[in-house]
């Protein structure tokens, strides 16, 4: 089956009466829909699904995404969290490490780059660097998660990973992950800003 959510009009799902779901509604999957329901009623998720769900609530359109992750944490009684972040928001990792902390977290953080394995160790090509010509370690997300294991962490937060090393990051670690800060290097970390002009000011650069 072949779903279509992003182009339907309907939207039986939020509907109390579903009878006028499309012909390839996820909802006609009856079967998966009830595989799902049964791993949220799971005695070890149901808690962290419907604390999920609480703080969607309680925070709506007044927290910010780091209030949420905080309260979310508390509520769980998680007391050690990873926080596994870009070099490049280095000084955001650190004031976040810092709320947290003040927030009475035991804060596990790993950079990127940690290893300092250089670029050619796994194969990449001079010109496949952002700076050809010069020395490059790459980023090491796997390690990242690994490093989070092996320091127990009750729950990670990915701060700006790059686009497939946050996959990385998110297979390998044996905690849940939430994502507090989706890296976009052009817009100020703000994905939705080529969202919002797809069709104006970013049309030409996200063309094919």
């Amino acid at each position: 089956m072949s779903y279509t959510c992003a182009d339907c009009t309907v939207y039986a799902c939020r509907k109390e009466n579903s009878e006028t779901m499309p012909k390839n509604c996820p909802m006609r999957n009856k079967d998966i829909m009830d595989k799902a329901l049964e791993i949220y009623k799971s005695p070890e998720l149901n808690k962290f699904y419907i604390t999920s769900a609480e703080i969607e609530a309680i925070g709506y359109c007044k927290w910010p995404r780091l209030k949420e992750t905080i309260e979310f944490a508390k509520r769980m009684g998680y007391k050690k969290l990873g926080l596994a972040f870009c070099a490049g928001l280095r000084n955001e990792a650190k004031t976040v490490a810092a709320l947290l902390r003040r927030h009475g977290f035991e804060v596990v953080s790993v950079i990127c780059k940690n290893g300092g394995i250089p670029k050619e160790e796994i194969g990449m090509r001079d010109d496949q660097k952002v700076r050809p010509g010069n020395y490059e370690t790459i980023c090491n997300p796997a390690g990242q998660a690994m490093l989070l294991n092996e320091a127990g962490t009750d729950f990670n937060i990915a701060l700006g990973l790059c686009v497939g090393h946050d996959s990385f990051f998110c297979k390998y670690s044996d905690a849940m992950v939430t994502t507090l800060v989706a890296k976009d290097r052009a817009l100020a970390h703000n994905p939705c800003g080529a969202i919002y002009t797809a069709e104006g000011y970013c049309k030409e650069r996200l063309e094919p």
